[in-house]
């Protein structure tokens, strides 16, 4: 590794950076895009008795796609998921992935331990990487629209920490977000009766495309809140056309990124094909989305001009953040109605087959939700929802059995030592805790859908009582929404959105499923239902 310090310790111009090893040369551009610069070099004891980063194990990215294309290659046919786990068997817990055509070299690593200390080291701006065709898309190929305000997910430095301090207080705080229970338990009322029109008359079954109508619950859920606007898309067995091409192209983004994401591409050099096909699905992302918050923008003028006063409880977020900053309002609702599609169906997908293959766990969760809801159309209140312990724990534990992504990226703001080698500052590291939440290490009956783990001894703060022992030992381990200041900022919102959803439909139905569930996901950016979701809804006696 001192190979590694002392061509940090050279480079004090870009005239001497040609001096340096290859990796060096591109941690060093990467931080210096990101606004840092490497820290001083560390002397202490852990740093001097790690072994040098060369000494990981590398992955060459040209053989691994190799591997990944050719007929009878190792990873040929993998989805994202099962390429980090075979790589994981192959170059174990920690392994370096180089940089090519412009990408930046990964450390990737599968070690709890090594999480926490990312995570304790990403500084007061988390530099969360992985998102560099998005990026391209909003800060040159659409630079026209976006103008420097390129949102959450991209941005990156004091852009993201600006953006992310006006939108804070309006999405995160539970004050604000609970304001959104009516409009969103109207939705859940709609979402019922459209299952009721659907299924089968006779097996009560569910059609092959189930997935669309949740989605189309998803993006109705989300408009309230963003848009205070009911876009009518359960109330009609025909999907209009904008939330037709909205799914459709939330569909080859998650595919056509995941490409450019898992193999060696030349894209940011060239206009590669397959950068074609992503900058036209964001296009037309940018085009639906934009021209939903443009009906709503219309709206408030028309209000305004009116003299219309709305009371804080049917103001829309789009409203709340028109208040502090127009761009940012029209950005972060446009990117609430992209975001929170997929990643909230699929989620629900998960927590539904849970509870439908585990029967005596949906009527424990059942018995709690007819006391939130005496009556299949009792409304939810702010009491009743804050005493729905079980109904968190099922949700937490279909997370971990179906993690929505395989992991989390970070760069590290200061050297660290990561099992046993020394990482610079500037390096991205790849978080991934799959085989840890299937491991009997972290979880016990780890391969079991025990919701029963994520619940508090009912002895409360009585130091006797002993801890769950189904509980995780590692907190770093489980970590859905992600972690400190860059956590997903639409967290409450999607826990309320399914809590409330999966509250209403458990209180009307009893769900089965009555097929296979083997491979019942594929992970593309996200993990995302490979199965007909032929849910059996049968109607409960009120």
């Amino acid at each position: 590794m001192l190979k590694i310090r002392n061509c940090l310790a050279i480079i004090q111009t870009p005239q001497s950076l040609q001096y340096a090893c290859p990796i060096v040369q591109q941690l060093y551009q990467s931080t210096a895009i990101a606004g840092q610069k490497p820290t001083a070099a560390r002397d202490d004891v852990e740093w001097q008795q790690a072994r040098p980063l060369e000494d990981m194990p590398t992955v060459n990215p040209l053989a691994l796609t190799f591997k990944m294309l050719i007929p009878g290659g190792k990873y040929k046919n993998l989805d994202l998921e099962g390429l980090v786990l075979a790589m994981r068997k192959d170059y174990g817990d920690i392994h370096l992935l180089s940089g090519i055509f412009g990408s930046e070299p990964i450390v990737g690593t599968y070690n709890p331990k090594d999480f926490e200390v990312v995570f304790r080291n990403e500084g007061i701006w988390p530099n969360r990487p992985g998102n560099d065709t998005m990026k391209f898309h909003r800060e040159k190929h659409r630079r026209d629209f976006f103008q420097g305000v390129e949102g959450l997910i991209p941005s990156q430095g004091k852009a993201w920490g600006d953006f992310r301090s006006i939108v804070n207080p309006v999405l995160m705080q539970p004050k604000n977000v609970r304001l959104y229970y009516k409009k969103m338990s109207q939705v859940n009322c709609e979402f019922v009766e459209r299952i009721k029109a659907i299924r089968d008359p006779n097996s009560l079954e569910m059609p092959d495309n189930f997935i669309d109508y949740i989605q189309r619950w998803t993006l109705e859920s989300i408009s309230v809140v963003a848009l205070d606007k009911q876009l009518g898309l359960l109330k009609e067995r025909r999907l209009d056309e904008n939330a037709k091409l909205l799914f459709k192209s939330l569909d080859e983004f998650f595919e056509y990124a995941a490409v450019l994401k898992m193999q060696a591409s030349p894209w940011r050099y060239i206009q590669t094909p397959m950068l074609k096909k992503l900058m036209n699905a964001f296009d037309n992302i940018q085009k639906v989305t934009l021209a939903y918050v443009d009906e709503a923008l219309e709206r408030l003028d028309k209000e305004q001009k009116q003299g219309t006063v709305r009371p804080e409880n049917e103001r829309s977020v789009l409203e709340k953040l028109l208040r502090i900053d127009q761009k940012v309002a029209v950005v972060m609702a446009m990117d609430m109605l992209m975001a929170g599609v997929d990643t909230t169906a699929s989620t629900f997908s998960s927590l539904m087959l849970s509870l439908a293959t585990n029967p005596d766990k949906q009527e424990k969760l059942r018995e709690e939700v007819m006391r939130v809801l005496p009556n299949k159309d009792s409304e939810f209140t702010e009491a009743s929802m804050k005493n729905v312990p079980y109904l968190r724990a099922c949700l937490k534990e279909s997370q971990r059995l179906q993690p929505l992504v395989v992991g989390h990226g970070r760069k590290i703001s200061r050297d660290c030592v990561l099992s046993g080698y020394r990482v610079p500052a500037g390096t991205f590291i790849s978080m991934i805790p799959l085989n840890s939440l299937a491991s009997e290490q972290y979880f016990p009956r780890a391969s079991e859908y025990l919701p029963e783990r994520w619940i508090r001894n009912d002895a409360g703060s009585d130091a006797k009582c002993p801890a769950n022992p189904l509980k995780t030992t590692n907190p770093f381990v489980f970590l859905p929404f992600g972690f400190g200041p860059r956590m997903c900022v639409g967290k409450r919102i999607v826990e309320m959105e399914l809590e409330l959803g999966i509250a209403r439909i458990i209180r009307n139905f009893k769900v089965e499923f009555n097929h296979s569930t083997e491979n019942a996901f594929r992970t593309v950016l996200l993990k995302k239902p490979r199965i007909p979701l032929k849910f059996k809804f049968t109607d409960l006696e009120n």
